[in-house]
């Protein structure tokens, strides 16, 4: 729960701090007094005000980074190329791809940030296209 000085609501609101303190005191707006400071909680200053009340979702994302080594740069550009048609269409939600290359080392670095579904589908696409589906190394 955020808490709010009267300061705070004065400033907030566009108004003298006194004139904040009287409606605390009229009960016009309900505080907390702590030693001798009142302290408002935003849900109590939003229902003055009219504000709506904020609406929560959850949101869940997930960050995650591959990397597949002795892949070469024609191997990559598909793989990018697959990776970001894939990732907008997902059904878990959009995920952001960004991909880097190593061309002394011939590796690809991958990394993912977005929903839970849509990030799987495309580790289970890296890992088949990669061939790491049919080997089953590292699983």
């Amino acid at each position: 729960m955020e808490w709010l000085s009267v300061e705070q609501v004065a400033d907030e609101l566009g108004l003298h701090v006194r004139t904040v303190r009287n409606y605390v005191r009229d009960g016009k707006l309900k505080a907390v007094r702590i030693g001798k400071q009142y302290r408002i909680a935003r849900g109590d200053l939003d229902a003055v005000t009219g504000a709506p009340p904020v609406r929560r979702h959850r949101h869940v994302e997930v960050a995650t980074t591959v990397r597949v080594d002795a892949i070469s740069r024609g191997d990559m550009d598909r793989v990018a190329t697959l990776l970001t048609a894939a990732a907008g269409s997902g059904t878990g939600g959009q995920v952001r791809v960004q991909l880097s290359y190593d061309e002394e080392r011939a590796s690809m670095t991958v990394m993912l940030l977005g929903g839970l579904v849509t990030t799987a589908e495309l580790l289970r696409l890296i890992d088949v296209v990669t061939d790491q589906g049919s080997a089953g190394a590292d699983r």
